[in-house]
């Protein structure tokens, strides 16, 4: 693989004309894989439509790439990129178990409530199927999933296989260091943040211009974990559709998913969240986007506190290996081996325990 990789750079650099039609191949196999699915019965969308006809900006765009496996997995991204582009490196593996299913944010808007009520149609249309899908949650969608998780009845958690939560932000104050502290986190990130949860969102320019600023602080993330890397075909297509998301998502569509985050409520610890099997990955290097203050860390760090939401949690430290290349927050394309050895060994665990029992 290193040596494809080696080669694809060198073509980059002497035949670009030939990199570019690598890199359309490239999307055009992923297109042809992971196609527009819509639900035959979506009933909580078309209710939460019917009361508040301006949600129909804030409906996530459902994508299916089928299998014949019988135990699905629901992809919820973070802020950036699309889910249909977070788990590339993870589908493989995915596919061996199921159908995966994208719920990709709207551009131009953002609710919970429609989030929530498309969610709960997919699991509720999987369910009439006979499968219980896992679903992972990833950076904001792992915080998105929790906070959804939290007012789900009690039937809908028992139609659920499992989570996945990679590097979770279960709320902002995940992000923003408490005063006086200036370790960890991502300043930048952190200014911006802080700046738009102050905005008054009744001055659109001041929201244009804010949000033009994380704009180019999520470029600059990107092209940060890329440097010094040898990118293959696949991670330039990846780039390619992640700067698209970037500049194609409207202000207002990143407004509203910051005051999603803003309106998370850390959950109280007199109660579980979820019963069911969860795997939680924390990144070797998380606390260079987590601040040392967040209660996502403390909570996921202590058995007896992550016991209490997660009956059934096992929390794992994804490692590189390489002291010189550590894990970073929600790495799953630039570190995807790490990830993937520790997602499909829990995944045989739960659907092939005895198989596991024998090992």
């Amino acid at each position: 693989m290193k040596d494809q990789t080696t080669k694809l750079h060198v073509v980059r650099e002497k035949q670009p004309l030939v990199a570019s039609a690598a890199l359309l191949a490239a999307g055009l196999i992923r297109s042809m894989a992971i196609k527009s699915h819509t639900l035959k019965s979506r009933r909580r969308e078309l209710e939460l439509l019917q009361r508040r006809p301006e949600t129909h900006l804030s409906r996530s765009q459902l994508y299916r790439e089928k299998s014949a496996g019988s135990a699905p997995t629901i992809i919820v991204g973070g802020f950036v990129p699309d889910a249909t582009e977070t788990a590339e490196f993870q589908r493989r593996i995915l596919r061996k178990y199921g159908s995966i299913y994208y719920l990709n944010f709207p551009r131009n808007g953002f609710c919970s409530e429609m989030f929530a009520a498309q969610l709960t149609d997919l699991i509720d249309h999987l369910g009439k199927k006979r499968q219980k899908p896992f679903i992972m949650g990833v950076s904001f969608g792992g915080g998105l999933l929790i906070d959804f998780l939290k007012d789900a009845e009690e039937a809908l958690h028992k139609q659920v296989r499992g989570l996945i939560l990679v590097s979770p932000v279960v709320c902002s104050d995940d992000l923003i260091r408490t005063d006086g502290d200036k370790r960890g986190g991502v300043r930048l990130l952190e200014h911006n943040l802080k700046k738009i949860l102050s905005a008054d969102p009744a001055v659109p320019e001041n929201i244009d211009k804010l949000m033009e600023r994380s704009r180019r602080c999520f470029q600059a993330l990107f092209t940060g974990g890329a440097e010094n890397r040898t990118l293959s075909v696949r991670h330039l297509s990846i780039k390619k559709k992640i700067f698209e998301v970037i500049s194609g998502t409207s202000a207002l569509g990143g407004f509203q998913r910051v005051m999603a985050l803003r309106d998370f409520t850390f959950p109280g610890l007199n109660a579980a969240v979820f019963r069911g099997p969860v795997l939680t990955l924390l990144a070797e290097q998380e606390e260079d986007m987590l601040v040392p203050s967040s209660p996502t860390l403390k909570l996921f760090r202590n058995t007896g506190l992550y016991t209490r939401l997660f009956p059934k949690c096992h929390v794992k430290t994804v490692r590189s290996g390489n002291p010189e290349d550590g894990v970073p927050h929600a790495s799953l394309i630039f570190h995807h081996e790490p990830y993937n050895n520790l997602i499909e060994s829990w995944y045989d665990r739960q659907l092939n325990p005895y198989l596991q029992m024998a090992v």
